[in-house]
């Protein structure tokens, strides 16, 4: 997300129409456009640091949105994926490593929803992994002095504050609204 605060959003689409929807529908984000599967991995190679969330169609001439999804994976790029798509989920999905799937016909609050509920499950992600972390350093030096010497240290007093700021920080962004969304969290935790 950018200090403005506009999360940026590769559109992958072979539909003109779609695309152009879409973009209408995100107005209020970084943008950016792809018509089939090769001109989305070049625009992830030239602009990835600006794509936090990847809408991905799943059947597209040439390459398709699912060996797209497994480039992303294999590259690493640091964007959640959802599969938007009019192919219905079956058993084949089990495999695919989306962050979301969603089938055709969709509306724009669909479409708003799902973009900004997978930046804010990056963000509560990173902000877990860096509390273990905190968590981990305290533990670690728990493990070699005595509590009244580290409380002595300015360093681990400030440490100590961070880790209460940051379970703070965790325990506000965390709204579950059903249990899919929980399930999400989970799978970012693990």
């Amino acid at each position: 997300m950018n200090a403005d605060g506009n999360i940026g959003v590769l559109i992958v689409d072979d539909e003109v129409e779609v695309t152009t929807l879409y973009e209408e529908w995100l107005a209020a984000h970084r943008t950016h456009v792809a018509h089939d599967g090769q001109e989305a991995l070049t625009v992830l190679d030239r602009r990835g640091e600006e794509i936090d969330v990847v809408l991905l169609d799943r059947k597209m001439p040439t390459l398709s949105g699912s060996k797209v999804l497994e480039r992303i994976r294999a590259q690493a790029y640091d964007c959640r994926v959802a599969m938007i798509t009019a192919v219905a989920p079956d058993y084949d999905i089990i495999d695919m490593s989306f962050d979301e799937y969603i089938t055709k016909p969709v509306d724009g609050d669909t479409i708003r929803r799902t973009v900004e509920a997978l930046y804010s499950r990056a963000q509560y992600a990173e902000t877990l992994t860096h509390y273990y972390s905190l968590v981990s350093t305290h533990a670690n030096l728990l493990a070699e002095h005595s509590y009244d010497d580290l409380q002595e240290n300015d360093e681990f007093v400030s440490l100590e504050t961070e880790i209460e700021s940051v379970r703070r920080s965790l325990d506000s962004s965390l709204e579950v609204d059903d249990h899919r969304e929980f399930q999400h969290v989970l799978r970012e935790i693990q």
